[in-house]
């Protein structure tokens, strides 16, 4: 069974960079409650989007952000 993702007030957009490396090694979004706020390697940052700058993504990018 598939869960759909809820969009409201409460999604947060991001995006995973590995620093070390100078990749994003992921992107997604999901409720603010369930994100969790520590990754697992001290080079790894999740930085936050708007939902216009995540739209902005998909547009100039491959358009498969979800």
């Amino acid at each position: 069974m598939v869960t759909k993702k809820i969009e409201d007030a409460n999604t947060r957009y991001y995006i995973d960079l590995d620093l070390r490396k100078g990749v994003i090694i992921g992107w997604d979004y999901g409720q603010r409650d369930q994100l969790s706020q520590e990754l697992p390697d001290p080079a790894h940052r999740r930085l936050f989007l708007s939902k216009g700058q995540w739209r902005k993504l998909g547009e100039k990018g491959n358009g498969k952000l979800r």
